[in-house]
């Protein structure tokens, strides 16, 4: 067989391959949001090569959020890889109305993040990277302030790392032991036997 033969063959096999990829890769869940891509460079011998690195928030807009990061030579590439791994990693939070349950802070790396729930009509009052993460998990009232590092991947990070310390009433009733009983019904009245007797 000669080399283009076998080429030809190669490329045949990773076309099947990456078809069955794709019948295979589960169905889209949510909204997409590229929220920091960044130009990257690595020193050879002949000299550099670039890269790219995609910071991405996926979210389905009702308490269920995933972030990664994806690298490649391509943009696009990087968006895929990046949407694939969050999309994998997807995590759930307890929502009240629009907003969180309760007051938290998020510490990832040297990035702090502080949030706090906010009345209904407050909007998201937050950072870039932070509120493109509140978008997406479908937070609509929310106060956020960063309180260390400003780097986009270790906020965004801080941010989720917050969003998994949030826990509901009735989580924090059965981790205290006060879970609440579920109302009895309310007992028929008794008729006196007098008054059976009578009729």
């Amino acid at each position: 067989m000669t080399n283009e033969t076998l080429k030809s063959d190669n490329r045949r096999e990773a076309k099947g391959k990456r078809a069955e990829f794709q019948k295979a890769k589960p169905a889209s869940e949510g909204k997409t949001t590229v929220i920091h891509v960044a130009r990257t460079a690595k020193v050879v011998k002949g000299g550099k090569r670039f890269g790219f690195r995609a910071l991405v928030v996926v979210g389905n807009g009702e308490g269920k959020v995933g972030v990664a990061i994806g690298k490649a030579n391509q943009v696009q590439l990087a968006i895929g890889k990046a949407e694939t791994h969050a999309r994998k990693h997807m995590i759930t939070f307890p929502v009240v109305g629009d907003t969180i349950p309760h007051e938290v802070i998020g510490r990832f790396g040297a990035a702090s993040v502080w949030m706090k729930p906010a009345a209904p009509g407050t909007g998201v009052i937050a950072g870039a990277g932070v509120r493109l993460v509140f978008e997406a998990a479908g937070i609509k009232d929310v106060l956020a302030k960063s309180l260390g590092s400003t780097n986009p991947c270790n906020l965004v990070y801080a941010t989720m790392e917050a969003l998994k310390l949030l826990k509901s009433r009735e989580a924090v009733n059965v981790i205290r032991g006060k879970a609440e009983k579920p109302a009895e019904a309310p007992k028929a009245e008794e008729t006196p036997a007098a008054a059976v007797e009578a009729k």
